[in-house]
């Protein structure tokens, strides 16, 4: 199995479980993984993370001459990385090559044979540089932002890489109507239904839950008023984020009161112990006025293993996650809509709830689990 160097622009990053587990979930398929980090973080992260930023590699820390001496040594593609430097146009050219240059140097020396890269903005034009010049194989995943709203140089990059990961069929579209000659392939990031499980006997919640960073494609304002439409659901709200304030300010003045709990951040441990004795996920992305947008959204499959049925937008990858055995759609920007689907998920009978959740658990493990996802993406690197 090949040595995957693993490009991240930033890590460990409290919101994006994502990135480790997979990067564990590749070990165990019997890769070795090298994570190389641009910037390591010293916020605050998942405790797991936490335990695998100790081994990374800060590709910043490489020293001098180590990287002039692989810049002294191009491989056989050094002259396509060196065209991709000139295609782009969002970083500095000197600065692109020099860091790459580092990025190689430490890739090199581990025994990389294939980078891969984490969204596709800086981490992947570093990945596709530093992988050209060591006769490495590179690919790289995106996410949602960096495609729709912060899209640097994607055409090139989509060109230069021999594999590029998107999250839903939605996305993997619009990146092949982008460049026509990209190798696109859809692999959803996957959960772990052994960490994500349901909870049997004891009291049940009669709210709803909703978990992510309070910002506009998470549909927040949409969902207040789809509340005070609804008239009696109750939600908590588990998230931080930049519209915190306006927010709050917007439930009280639609008088929700307890009605819509603001909880703050909250640690993975917390949500494996408290969210499966909710109600219901409730997930109302749309798109933002920038653009930005969740595409393959991890906090529903994660409910949809604990065995919670979703209320959720039909848009993006939600489409292919909650089927009506699974959960309740409305519209994006439709509040109407939006608390027509609340109202049915809290009117559900417990047998019939009961029923949803485990169909939803069912479809996440068959569809969307982390090792399936391994698998795949191994395949992928392996082909490469």
């Amino acid at each position: 199995m090949k040595t995957i160097g693993y490009v991240l622009a930033d890590f460990p990053v409290f919101s994006e479980t994502f990135v480790g587990d997979e990067m564990r979930a590749m070990s165990r398929r019997g890769h070795r993984v090298v994570p190389l980090v641009m910037h390591l973080s010293d916020g605050p992260a998942q405790v797991d993370d936490m335990k695998l930023a100790k081994s990374v590699t800060k590709v910043g820390a490489t020293p001098l001459l180590q990287a002039l001496a692989t810049l002294a040594r191009p491989g056989r593609d050094a002259s396509a990385a060196l065209a991709f430097v000139r295609r782009q146009r969002r970083l500095s050219r000197h600065s692109l090559l020099w860091n790459a240059m580092k990025m190689a140097s430490v890739a090199r020396a581990a025994g990389c044979e294939h980078l891969h890269a984490h969204f596709s903005g800086g981490s992947a034009a570093h990945a596709i540089v530093a992988a050209r010049w060591i006769d490495a194989s590179v690919s790289f995943v995106c996410h949602g932002h960096d495609v729709y709203a912060e899209a640097e140089d994607l055409d090139v990059k989509l060109a230069a890489a021999d594999a590029v990961v998107a999250v839903c069929n939605d996305m993997a579209s619009d990146l092949q109507s982008l460049c026509q000659s990209a190798k696109i392939v859809t692999i959803p990031c996957g959960t772990d239904p052994s960490l994500f499980l349901p909870v049997t006997g004891g009291d049940r919640s009669r709210r709803l839950l909703f978990i992510g960073r309070l910002v506009e494609q998470k549909g927040l304002d949409d969902l207040l008023t789809a509340l005070a439409m609804q008239g009696s659901a109750s939600v908590d709200l588990v998230g931080d984020g930049p519209l915190a304030g306006e927010l709050r300010a917007k439930a009280a003045s639609l008088g929700l009161g307890d009605r819509a709990r603001f909880l703050g951040a909250r640690s993975r441990e917390w949500i494996v112990e408290h969210a499966p004795r909710y109600l219901a996920l409730v997930a109302p992305f749309k798109i933002a006025p920038d653009g930005s947008r969740d595409s393959g959204p991890m906090v529903v499959k994660e409910a949809m293993a604990m065995q919670l049925p979703v209320v959720a937008t039909r848009f993006m990858g939600l489409k292919e996650m909650v089927s009506p055995e699974t959960g309740f759609g409305a519209e994006p920007n439709d509040p109407a809509s939006l608390a027509r689907a609340i109202d049915a998920a809290f009117n559900l009978k417990e047998e019939q709830r009961a029923a949803m959740g485990c169909s939803a658990r069912k479809r996440m493990v068959e569809r969307f689990s982390l090792d399936a996802s391994a698998t795949a993406l191994s395949d992928v690197f392996q082909a490469a």
